[in-house]
């Protein structure tokens, strides 16, 4: 079968690689119908997140059921479904306190307690390094999905492919960062990224009850795709500085919420990047010290942007000063998946207003260099096999 394989960072290509097969008894095989491209999948193609050998990447991705396995009674060929992004067993400790991104089964070889930065991580997740399980991604013809009697869910019909594929992950990684908010309604809610994070994080905000929703980012066009597709209030940080203005737009106080879906790949200045070095540090937490400026004491920061290491210049001063609450992980996917389906089969919610670009499989690194660069305005890449 067809492929998009990581190399080495900064080269991926479409390969032919060998197909999927039924591992254990609760697998099934299912044939990719649509897939995309992740600002996640970025940080394994950029190198900041180390991955040695070659991988099939991709964990946003749906299709068909092509094969089940023997304990599979839930799905059966044909059943076309949609696959969350962690990989959970659905019977271990956290996994029963739902929180599937934690799952204690799924990544036996590198689990552990401790969240280290090369060792001991949380659960598996498709198409994300051998650091979490190993597990080949879904930007293919075929993948083999585990634990298929806990993560995909069957499609209503009527639904077509793009409309229910963030399901995946962007939309239940938006919604988690609000939900865990816990909006009491009327609240101003300053997302930070106005990528396809960040514009679901806005749509899931006012369903939630906020009263004002602002998106903030460096580059024009995807502040402008915040204001379209996701009614937010825009901000440019390239040309006002954020903090400033949310603080106006608030009476001085800054938003009761401000969500951090960018992570560690800010753009940094010189010296920051100069910094890095000094401090044997990868990425930035720019973006999370902005949110910490911009909310208001006693608020919220929701981060759902990945960083994947420590910083030495954490604010923790000026998070017990103002007295804020934080909160931070990947996406509870599994949770909400059931109830964001309805949202958007009853129209309440839309998500297929973000894409900007339709690919076929093979053009794969053409969509992974453009989304990277910026360029073309791209904002959401989904891919055909």
């Amino acid at each position: 079968m067809k492929a998009l394989v990581f190399h080495r960072p900064k080269h991926v290509s479409v390969d032919n690689v060998d197909d999927p097969r039924i591992e254990h008894p609760r697998d099934v095989i299912l044939k990719v119908t649509a897939t995309a491209i992740c600002g996640s999948d970025l940080h394994i193609y950029n190198g900041l997140f180390p991955q040695p050998r070659s991988m099939t990447l991709g964990h946003e991705f749906m299709g068909i059921v092509e094969e089940v396995g023997a304990d599979i009674t839930t799905l059966k060929r044909g059943d076309r479904v949609v696959v969350p992004f962690p990989i959970a067993c659905g019977q271990c400790f956290f996994c029963a306190h739902h929180l599937p991104p934690h799952c204690q089964n799924s990544n036996p070889k590198h689990y552990g307690p401790e969240g280290g930065l090369l060792t001991e991580k949380g659960g598996a997740l498709f198409g994300y390094t051998d650091l979490y399980g190993g597990y080949d991604g879904g930007q293919a013809e075929y993948v083999r999905v585990p634990y298929a009697d806990v993560g995909p869910r069957k499609v209503p019909d009527g639904l077509s492919d793009e409309q229910v594929l963030f399901l995946t992950d962007i939309l239940p990684t938006g919604w988690t960062a609000v939900d865990q908010a816990q909006l009491k309604g009327g609240e101003t809610v300053a997302v930070f990224g106005c990528g396809p994070v960040g514009l679901m994080a806005m749509k899931s905000a006012w369903i939630k009850g906020a009263g004002r929703v602002i998106g903030v980012d460096i580059e024009e066009y995807r502040v402008e795709t915040a204001r379209r597709a996701s009614k937010a209030e825009g901000i440019n940080g390239a040309k006002d500085d954020p903090v400033e203005a949310i603080r106006a737009m608030t009476e001085g106080r800054g938003a009761d919420v401000c969500i951090d879906a960018v992570g560690m790949e800010a753009r940094r200045s010189i010296w920051k990047k100069l910094a890095n070095v000094i401090h044997g540090q990868v990425g930035s937490i720019e973006v999370l010290e902005t949110c910490f400026s911009a909310v208001r004491r006693g608020g919220m920061v929701s981060v759902v942007g990945v960083y994947g290491m420590p910083y030495d210049n954490f604010p923790i001063g000026q998070f017990f000063d103002k007295g804020l609450r934080m909160w931070a992980g990947q996406a509870l996917a599994q949770n909400y998946v059931d109830e964001l389906m309805e949202l958007i089969r009853t129209g309440k919610l839309r998500t297929d207003d973000i894409i900007t670009h339709r690919l076929p499989l093979a053009e794969a690194p053409h969509g992974y260099e453009i989304f990277n660069k910026k360029e073309d305005d791209c904002v959401k890449v989904v891919l055909k096999p």
